[in-house]
């Protein structure tokens, strides 16, 4: 059964971060708050770990659209190529928000993604997964977790979201309610930007 704890956003208290971080560097998953809606991570070092989002998400790990949640874009080279000037501005002026960018991905990702060409990147503006990360060392792993509820896609209500993953996750960060709209997805790719996802923040960068 997954460990319940709550955290201020405003104030992370720093044992609760060790004690998450302590989680996932032994293979735990976690849901989390982020600026959008709340979500699933795993230490993206953990292949273990990463199998078993994949397992819950019914998907084959290999071709899986995860996130990569980095703490700044001070992780970037680590598993995206070298950016352009005007791509690394774009990033500098939106970043930390509720934002994917798609860009291209680098010999250095993981084993298990090594095929793939490119890498979705998230920096959240929210305290609390920014000192998980920044503790951990490297980035999470992230999915949106999503409801089965035709009306609400997104549940926002951390002890709604405990009762229903308690046995499938490690530990639940309770961060207050969460939003229920999804980041906005912009694909870097090419030459230009193009929306893939329209979703909190703003298409005009």
């Amino acid at each position: 059964m997954a460990t319940f704890v709550k955290i201020y956003d405003d104030n992370p208290n720093p044992r609760d971060i060790a004690k998450v971080v302590q989680i996932l560097k032994k293979g735990g998953l976690v849901i989390y708050p982020s600026d959008t809606v709340y979500a699933l991570g795993c230490d993206i070092t953990n292949n273990r770990a990463l199998e078993r989002i994949a397992q819950i998400k019914k998907v084959k790990l290999a071709k899986a659209n995860f996130s990569f949640v980095c703490k700044d874009l001070s992780n970037l080279s680590d598993y995206v190529k070298q950016l352009d000037n005007t791509t690394f501005k774009l990033l500098k002026r939106a970043l930390p928000g509720p934002y994917t960018f798609i860009l291209p991905g680098n010999n250095k990702l993981p084993s298990v993604f090594k095929k793939k060409k490119e890498v979705g990147i998230r920096v959240p503006d929210n305290t609390i997964v920014q000192a998980i990360v920044a503790s951990m060392g490297n980035p999470i792993v992230s999915t949106s977790i999503k409801d089965e509820d035709q009306v609400i896609e997104y549940t926002t209500d951390p002890e709604l979201i405990f009762e229903k993953w308690e046995h499938l996750v490690d530990v639940v960060i309770d961060g207050g309610y969460g939003g229920n709209i999804p980041s906005t997805v912009i694909d870097l790719m090419g030459d230009t930007p193009i929306l893939v996802r329209q979703g909190k923040g703003s298409a005009i960068l």
